[in-house]
């Protein structure tokens, strides 16, 4: 039997220089641009230090795993054409797209924004998600009505 959720690549994968993260070294990853690996660890790590300067209480790597956790999807739309018709069926979210789907939305969130530097675009967004707010969890938001709005097709959702 196949095992296609296992690969190698996910049993190599190793944690962050720093906290020993595996989250945060998925963050990093997807934070680099053109193979600037060192770059972006450097932005990261500064925003995790402007987040420890404002949030006292909490430690900076917490901040983030929470901030993420909260930006994570449950439901999603999907797609699905029946009977010459397109729908929009709200499909459940497997976990690993869930955490992909967070980091994508928090990055396409502060790269949306200009006008300071990228760590600290970046901290404040982290901050904002960890308080629930901001413009990645408004879009996790809209998502969500948009499955709520389409409950009704839910029943086109078999096969998936």
């Amino acid at each position: 039997m196949a095992r296609k959720h296992f690969t190698a690549s996910v049993k190599q994968f190793r944690g962050d220089p720093r906290h020993n993260n595996r989250l945060a070294s998925k963050f990093i990853n997807n934070l680099m641009r053109d193979g600037k690996k060192s770059v972006a660890q450097r932005v990261f790590y500064e925003a995790l230090d402007q987040i420890s300067k404002k949030i006292k209480d909490t430690p900076a790597i917490d901040v983030f795993t929470a901030a993420l956790e909260n930006v994570k999807p449950a439901v999603e739309v999907r797609s699905r054409r029946v009977g010459g018709a397109n729908y929009q069926v709200p499909i459940q979210v497997s976990s690993k797209r869930r955490q992909s789907l967070a980091i994508r939305w928090v990055l396409a969130a502060v790269r949306s924004k200009s006008g300071r530097p990228m760590a600290r675009r970046l901290a404040d967004e982290l901050m904002a998600a960890f308080r629930n707010e901001g413009t990645a969890m408004t879009t996790r938001d809209n998502v969500h009505r948009m499955a709520d709005a389409n409950k009704a097709f839910a029943h086109f959702a078999w096969g998936r």
